[in-house]
């Protein structure tokens, strides 16, 4: 089967369905590609309470859904999976799904964003949203005078480690090694941070916690050391993972220009990335922010670079 579109979205979460909420009501017919994680990140937390509009905070299954029956509301054709491949030689762009679909459009948003990287613990995956976290920024406010830990070593994990010390009331910072990869300047605010303690060369095995009435909760973290193979427990109630994040670019690869860890390069200002007529927009080219409220941002200004970009090739 093939489908002709104005503008083709590769991706849901906010980049992406704000991007088909604007393309929409601009007359541009998009055809949205959800991924495979439909609504992105946000899906897989619980309470949000830093996205504008609502008081009491929402949970985040809700507002991706919210913004899904908007953009379908307003015409969106949304549609499950994923797109496989690209073809940016030429345009219209070629662009095929997971059923042997094509897709043929003349302008695309990539709106595929970027994955946390975890642990790989089945603990970390049951207790992910309920005391696990990757994001300091968006789940630090819950952890208010609660005792609570950071594993990793480099600039993101120290970032993490010292905002939360303005919220909690003590911080581990777990490191695998006896040395961190952060900068010096995010070693010393690390080091000068009194509640802030690192546990040198000691990796996490198991998340600990408890269930009860379909609810969850983290009570420690279960430590081995690599130097002497010792084990330690801590008790706890959040565990933040920081050690990266990885931009969801695979099959745009020699497509499109990236950075030297594979997020998309967009023009300053702009969605615009090298190739004429396809945009970027959210996580998969903010290697910065990364929040639900930029990414949307983000959408908006890459629908209207689309719909401005279609504006021109009329005249």
């Amino acid at each position: 089967m093939e489908t002709r579109t104005k503008c083709l979205i590769i991706g849901s979460g906010p980049a992406g369905y704000t991007a088909s909420i604007y393309a929409s009501r601009a007359g541009l017919q998009p055809v949205v590609y959800q991924g495979f994680q439909a609504g992105g990140q946000l899906t897989i937390t619980t309470e949000v309470e830093n996205f504008p509009g609502f008081a009491t905070g929402i949970q985040g299954p809700q507002l991706m859904d919210n913004m899904y029956q908007q953009a379908l509301r307003l015409g969106a054709d949304i549609r499950y999976g994923e797109i496989l491949s690209v073809d940016f030689s030429r345009r219209p762009f070629i662009c095929m799904d997971e059923n042997g679909d094509m897709i043929v459009a003349q302008t695309v948003i990539i709106a595929t964003g970027a994955s946390a990287r975890w642990l790989g613990l089945d603990s970390e995956q049951k207790f992910k949203g309920y005391g696990v976290s990757a994001c300091a920024t968006c789940d630090g406010f819950f952890y208010r005078d609660k005792t609570v830990a950071v594993v990793g070593g480099g600039d993101t994990a120290c970032e993490e480690a010292t905002y939360l010390a303005t919220l909690c009331k003590k911080v581990y910072l777990i490191h695998r090694r006896d040395s961190l990869r952060a900068s010096k300047f995010m070693q010393k605010r690390v080091m000068e941070t009194p509640n802030i303690e690192i546990l040198w060369n000691y990796v996490p095995i198991e998340i600990l916690g408890k269930e009860a009435n379909f609810d969850k909760e983290v009570t420690g973290i279960c430590l081995q050391n690599t130097v002497n193979q010792s084990i330690k427990s801590i008790e706890l109630e959040g565990v933040f993972i920081a050690i990266g994040h990885h931009p969801n670019t695979e099959i745009f690869e020699g497509q499109i220009a990236m950075d030297e860890h594979k997020y998309i390069l967009t023009s300053a200002g702009s969605s615009c990335t090298n190739i004429e007529g396809v945009f970027a927009a959210g996580d998969v080219m903010d290697t910065i922010y990364k929040q639900a409220i930029t990414a949307a941002a983000s959408g908006c200004k890459a629908a209207i670079d689309a719909e401005k970009y279609l504006l021109n090739l009329a005249e």
